[in-house]
């Protein structure tokens, strides 16, 4: 290997362990502290829309399972971005015609939502393959 190629590719390697993941900004276990703490009475642990109070609730909570979302608050025509995450986070459900029971969050900072978009993208099941 001639020794451009060579630094190349430690420069490479070097950025990709510096580098956040560009798969996503957030921490999934950082978010999930902060999800148990603040969402899953509603949400559940699992993520199900199964909390306590979320059996209560009509509608009933999101499931983050399933990974299908019903808002587009950045209004851009694909529901579920993580900036559409990120918005109903800050400002609630109801502004963009969700219920008035998923309340807005906005004492929580950017990296901390970010963490709980992280943790809501990891409890997604990925279903079978068919046969």
């Amino acid at each position: 290997m001639n020794s451009h190629f060579t630094a190349l590719l430690v420069a490479l390697f070097l950025a990709f362990l510096v580098a956040p993941s560009l798969a996503s900004a957030g921490d999934p276990a950082a978010g999930a502290v902060i999800f148990n703490a603040n969402c899953s009475s509603c949400h559940g642990i699992s993520g199900k829309g199964d909390g306590p109070v979320g059996a209560a609730l009509t509608p009933s909570p999101r499931n983050f399972t399933v990974g299908d979302f019903a808002f587009d608050p950045n209004e851009n025509g694909v529901k579920g971005e993580d900036e559409d995450l990120q918005l109903v986070i800050a400002n609630g459900a109801m502004k963009y015609g969700g219920s008035p029971l998923m309340a807005p969050w906005p004492t929580l900072t950017e990296a901390q939502v970010e963490d709980i978009i992280a943790h809501i993208r990891s409890l997604k099941v990925e279903e079978p393959a068919a046969e």
